[in-house]
């Protein structure tokens, strides 16, 4: 059985959400949940609050336990760019890119049950 959790348009650039979701990739929900809670990047707030939605989609909605499930698939794509512009020396202007991402979990059983 499978649990899937979608976040769109997080404000946070996909490249940075990479780095903190390399780290929870295939391991147990529970796991990556402490795992988390410790890391200090800003984008480690943002997965652990989708890893605990989907554990909870996997109680509430499936009735699995929250011990069995490990993370088998995780990845950040980018979403739409906000194109900003600050003022510039000589009357140029600097362009800006806020980046967004979609970020997707999906949660399985452990294999061994």
């Amino acid at each position: 059985m499978e649990v899937k959790a979608h976040l769109s348009y997080a404000s946070i650039s996909p490249q940075k959400l990479r780095l903190v979701i390399d780290q929870v990739r295939g391991m147990g929900a529970e796991q990556a949940l402490t795992v988390l809670q410790y890391m200090p990047q800003k984008g480690a707030a943002i997965v652990h609050k989708l890893v605990s939605s989907a554990l909870a989609n996997a109680e509430n909605n499936f009735d699995l336990e929250r011990g069995d499930m490990q993370i088998k698939t995780i990845f950040a794509n980018g979403g739409p760019m906000l194109k900003r512009f600050k003022a510039g020396a000589r009357g140029r202007y600097k362009p800006r890119k806020r980046r967004t991402s979609h970020l997707t979990v999906v949660l399985a059983e452990r294999e061994g049950k």
